[in-house]
């Protein structure tokens, strides 16, 4: 038996992309549905940098407060490390005006459960987990709507029909491949492996620096209780570390960082270490009648840089500022086609901007490291220019806070900040 119900918008993936999209609708007053296949937002090693960027649009949103109140640690620089163990400053956040001069690292799951805490109090505003999308609706080509059904128990099938469905889905869109697009995929040299280690007192880090030792290079972000470390290695090595066992990686992460010498023990086992297959693509058209692809199943980030989220964030605010006074309006057809191909125009140029300084990135430090020559240190002119001419520290900090072509909350999804008791 097949159930079918409707909304006006269907946003597949409960995301960071798809539940900011999903807030901001509402708040025009458009009928959105949010499905997210799984039963919670409790999932480690998911992308959880939230850039100036993003923290300026939370003030906007009158959610700042709330924000700031979640467990969080902050970035306040970006170093890298020489060969004589001394660090250029590259990224220099005091720069940039209070109070969106540091990235803050906040779990993603407090952050979706406040968004979607604050996008429950529009009335017009709806999200069902623990449903899966398995394909799209399609009425004479135009898309109309999203087969779902539960993960679990073996629920009834159903048809959630919409005027517009939108896939968040991540990098391995499933209504991306149902419509038959295919993203350009790039070169990626590396693949990340994530752990966890305890933070001990005295660990006052906020600066982000890789540390490098021959071909192996960790990068570690500081969480109020625990450092959640990468460990990156040419694509492809997966079986050759685990076949290894703990004691080997163990004795690589200490080697690289022996100020975790003393910590590394709690890595149980490989179990506890999460590979991350890294890629990089991008849909050169991002929509069909009826149907649009933004975040990840539009452009897969690399995680280097950590500006996943912020784009995707990005991208549903463009979004939302294009199609919620549309949808209010009544707009269908071909003018809804119009407005689903200016999101692409606004929103494709940043995206290749950030993956183009991702792949030079993999250049310059990785694919450097995994050939054995960071020892020489780090990239001269970026380097010099950082150290010998200031103002350069503002400008990298800023193109890392913000990005490229950063967006505002539209002026009718706009709340006041609450009054202080």
């Amino acid at each position: 038996m097949v159930h079918v119900s409707r909304t006006t918008v269907a946003i597949v993936g409960g995301g960071p992309a798809g539940v900011v999209l999903g807030l901001l609708l509402a708040r025009a007053g458009v009928a959105v549905r949010v499905v997210e296949r799984h039963d919670d937002f409790n999932r480690d090693f998911r992308g959880d940098t939230v850039h100036a960027s993003t923290i300026r649009l939370l003030d906007e949103l009158g959610l700042g407060e709330r924000f700031r109140a979640l467990p969080q640690s902050r970035l306040d620089d970006v170093s890298l490390p020489r060969a004589d163990g001394s660090t250029v400053l590259l990224g220099d956040f005091s720069r940039l005006r209070p109070p969106y001069d540091h990235v803050a690292m906040v779990p993603q799951w407090d952050l979706l459960a406040m968004l979607v805490d604050a996008a429950r109090q529009e009335p017009s505003f709806s999200i069902v987990m623990g449903q899966a999308a398995s394909d799209l609706v399609v009425e004479n080509g135009v898309v109309a709507g999203v087969h779902l059904h539960q993960r679990r128990g073996g629920g009834e099938h159903e048809e959630l029909r919409a005027d517009l469905v939108v896939a968040c889905d991540g990098r391995g869109s499933v209504l991306r491949a149902a419509a038959g697009m295919r993203p350009q995929s790039f070169p990626v040299p590396f693949d990340t492996w994530w752990f966890r280690v305890p933070r001990r007192p005295g660990d006052a880090e906020t600066a982000l620096v890789p540390a490098f030792d021959g071909r192996d290079v960790v990068l570690s972000f500081p969480r109020p209780d625990y450092h959640q470390v990468a460990y990156f290695a040419p694509k492809g090595s997966d079986a050759q570390l685990r076949a290894a066992g703990i004691e080997a990686f163990r004795a690589r992460i200490a080697r690289v960082r022996p100020d975790f010498a003393d910590r590394v023990d709690t890595i149980a086992s490989m179990d506890d270490v999460h590979v991350l297959d890294v890629r990089m693509d991008r849909l050169s058209r991002w929509w069909q009648p009826g149907f649009l692809c933004i975040g990840d199943a539009a452009h897969a980030m690399s995680p280097a840089g950590g500006v996943g989220i912020n784009l995707a964030v990005q991208d549903a605010v463009a979004t939302a500022a294009v199609l919620g006074p549309a949808l209010v309006g009544g707009v269908r057809g071909r003018a809804l086609d119009h407005a689903l191909a200016a999101v692409e125009r606004r929103r494709k140029p940043p995206a290749a901007i950030v993956q183009g300084a991702q792949r030079v990135l993999h250049r310059v430090v990785f694919e450097r490291a995994f050939a054995g020559r960071l020892q020489d240190g780090p990239p001269a002119v970026p380097a010099f220019l950082a150290e010998h001419v200031p103002p350069v520290r503002g400008l990298y900090a800023r193109g890392i806070a913000f990005g490229p072509l950063p967006e505002h909350a539209p002026a009718w999804a706009r709340r006041p900040a609450p009054a202080r008791s």
